[in-house]
């Protein structure tokens, strides 16, 4: 299912409104920062209000003026992603396209020391809850004439080893549910993908590797312009594939 990226670049969006959860995190600041640059009206999806008001302010210098939505996808319900999908209808007119960056990982883990809440926490954050909000975003999406929805993915050589727990479990899952949703939605306008990031200097990465170890990691803006090509038009070459924008 993987795909690797010939002479991708980012691309328009201008006119489009893309909701990027996780965008107080090290990928989805960078992707909400690309996205305003090509001209998308970004909805800032996060759970710290600090950290997304600063990214707000660099948002809003590089493009359309951003929405802020403060909420954690631990505790939220499916009820609360359907209000959030009539606010982003009645303030916004609808959706283009939603960036899944919104991740929880608790640190490397031997399965039997495992708190079950941890493990459970992991599996609802990276997968389930993603699988709610899209779920509500969908009707927004389908009266587009070309939407796109992009899931972030973890290599699964790598969080497929010992100690990943319930994040290297989600991992899986996903790429079960880009399957899912591709196959049910590949002969309507919203388009499902994924983009696999190679190692990225975050605050998630640096719970299982030492920071001044870690020479193979980049910053997240370097990945960022790959989650722009698949939010865009252009993002229809990889439609039901997954990007290893690493490759």
């Amino acid at each position: 299912m993987s795909a690797q990226p010939e002479g991708w670049a980012q691309t328009d969006l201008a006119g489009r409104v893309v909701l990027v959860s996780g965008a107080a995190g090290g990928l989805g600041a960078a992707a909400a920062k690309a996205c305003a640059t090509a001209g998308a009206t970004v909805v800032l999806l996060g759970r710290k209000l600090p950290k997304l008001n600063r990214v707000y302010d660099a948002v809003a210098q590089l493009g359309p003026e951003p929405l802020l939505y403060p909420l954690d996808l631990e505790g939220a319900t499916p009820d609360d992603f359907a209000v959030l999908a009539e606010r982003l209808a009645t303030e916004l007119g609808g959706l283009d396209g939603l960036l899944h960056c919104a991740a929880d990982f608790p640190g490397l883990t031997p399965f039997d020391l495992a708190s079950p809440a941890a493990f459970s926490r992991a599996i609802h954050v990276n997968l389930t809850a993603r699988a709610w909000l899209t779920q509500a975003c969908l009707p927004l999406l389908r009266q587009r004439d070309d939407a796109a929805v992009v899931f972030s993915l973890d290599d699964p050589a790598r969080v497929g080893q010992a100690f990943w727990g319930g994040y290297g479990v989600a991992q899986y899952g996903l790429r079960g549910l880009i399957d899912t949703l591709h196959h049910e939605l590949r002969n309507g306008p919203v388009r499902i993908s994924g983009v696999q990031p190679g190692p990225m200097r975050t605050a998630l990465r640096a719970r299982a590797f030492i920071h001044g170890e870690d020479t193979a990691a980049q910053d997240p803006s370097a990945y960022a312009v790959a989650c722009v090509t698949l939010l865009s038009a252009a993002g229809s070459a990889w439609r039901g594939q997954v990007l290893d924008a690493a490759g």
